[in-house]
């Protein structure tokens, strides 16, 4: 382990060599100067031998201690700053905690006090150097290095949970099932002053409304047939960390009211009991509904939903972020190989071309079981077209438009629909070469091809 580095800058040099002395033997690599003005030379030429803190006095001829903390903050935002300060100038340092200094020291000074200062200060960057460390591989190994992903749309929306984990508010996620919503819920109370701490999670369409209500509050023995003992609900477990309730929309009526009075009040009282009992939970909910349209006609009431939509994360179907698929199926191959103890394969361009272009209803987990399958059914180290099943392979034979009847005035939705096609059919379904030829996005491509049922038509061939 390195040495910490430490910059002493005092007018007197008897207090620099004092101070230096007094540290080396503590440990330290100190450097010592008598000059505000070559201390700051030192700071520029420093380069990855950064200091770790300095320690300065209040009162010099070249420059203040104060104006001495605001260059070197300029230029070192996160280094640590002692201000030495004689007693009768308390407020002065009291000024310049305010500008950023993390300690002051009075002199005269006991030897302990200034050490122990010191120690404190440093001991605090290490925490906080080491906390940082941590969250950087959670979210490259843990968190968000789960969630595959370099497309525009994941880059984005792996910053915004970045942004959204280090605070304290409610975040609804949203996305169609198999996108990954658990994930980003997990890489949020990771990346989270919650981590350690526990991320417990219910899946609210999983269970019918009785056992949904004790599981999420618990209850008290005797409460109903069976309730042989006290069960502390997932909420109360969950106190300190992290609540992640998944598929929101599927909660009845009679819970959605009772978890907001719950959220509102920050206190739960299991069944058959009478006690209210406190809890502090981060809430995480996610759902693959349409909440604002389940408000609009009734389902869903509007109160719970505006005191969950604090922090919306939408995450993108993967028929949205196509260029993941590549990085997608290389993972999912890696880890199936791995598991079964096989050598690894590869997916060739016929096959891969076929995952592309495929809609994933199923999103990314329906890719993994596809993945998983023909890891198992594929020889050799390719897996080849053939070993794909036969929805991705297979196409439905298209009607020969030109027999059709074509409208002598075609509308523009028909003749919008009409160019789709044909440029879809000109790239082979290619979906990403479609739409940048058309002009559009991906995704608005795959809206349209909804609208119009393209995947059950064909346009004209090559």
């Amino acid at each position: 382990m390195e040495k910490e580095r430490i910059l002493i800058i005092d007018d007197e040099q008897g207090m620099c060599q004092f101070m230096e002395i007094m540290l080396e033997k503590e440990g330290y690599d100190v450097t010592a100067f008598t000059s505000a003005r070559k201390a700051l030379a030192q700071l520029d030429i420093a380069g990855d031998k950064e200091f770790d803190l300095v320690v300065a006095d209040l009162m010099m001829p070249e420059m203040s201690g104060i104006e001495l903390l605001g260059t070197i903050k300029r230029k070192q935002p996160d280094i640590d700053f002692i201000i030495m300060t004689a007693f009768g100038s308390v407020e002065t340092a009291i000024e310049a905690l305010k500008k950023g200094a993390s300690e002051y020291i009075t002199k005269p000074f006991k030897v302990d006090d200034v050490k122990h200062t010191i120690r404190n200060c440093l001991e605090k960057r290490r925490v906080i150097s080491e906390n940082l460390e941590l969250r950087k591989k959670l979210s490259e190994t843990g968190g968000l290095g789960k969630f595959v992903g370099n497309s525009p749309q994941i880059i984005k929306l792996k910053k915004v949970v970045e942004r959204v984990a280090v605070t304290e508010s409610t975040v609804l996620i949203t996305g169609e099932s198999g996108c990954g919503k658990e994930l980003i819920a997990r890489a949020i109370h990771e990346l989270s002053p919650r981590c350690d701490k526990p991320f417990v999670s219910i899946n609210c369409g999983a269970l019918p409304e009785t056992l949904l209500e004790s599981e999420l509050f618990g209850y008290k023995k005797g409460a109903f047939t069976g309730a042989d003992k006290d069960k502390k609900g997932l909420i109360k477990t969950a106190d300190g960390g992290s609540f992640f309730l998944d598929e929101l929309g599927n909660t009845p009526p009679s819970i959605q009211i009772k978890l907001l009075r719950v959220l509102e009040q920050k206190e739960l009282t299991p069944l058959g009991d009478t006690v209210r009992i406190p809890f502090n939970i981060r809430l995480i909910a996610a759902t693959n509904a349409d909440l604002e349209s389940e408000v609009n006609s009734g389902k869903f009431r509007a109160d719970l939903f505006y005191r969950l939509n604090v922090l919306p994360i939408r995450i993108p179907p993967l028929r949205e972020r196509i260029d993941d698929i590549p990085l997608l199926s290389s993972h999912f191959i890696e880890r199936k190989c791995k598991r079964i103890g096989c050598g690894l394969k590869r997916l060739s361009e016929e096959a891969l071309a076929a995952l592309s272009s495929y809609t994933w209803q199923g999103n990314v987990r329906e890719l993994e079981n596809v993945i998983e399958r023909a890891v198992l059914l594929s020889s050799g180290n390719e897996i080849k077209f053939d070993d794909l099943p036969e929805k991705i392979t297979t196409r439905k034979p298209s009607p020969d438009l030109s027999k059709e009847t074509v409208p002598l005035n075609p509308s523009l939705s028909v003749m919008e629909e009409a160019y789709i096609l044909y440029v879809l059919n000109q790239t082979d379904w290619n979906k990403a070469k479609a739409a940048k030829i058309l002009g559009i996005d991906s995704s608005t491509l795959y809206r349209k091809i909804d609208r119009y049922k393209l995947k059950e038509k064909s346009g004209l061939g090559k």
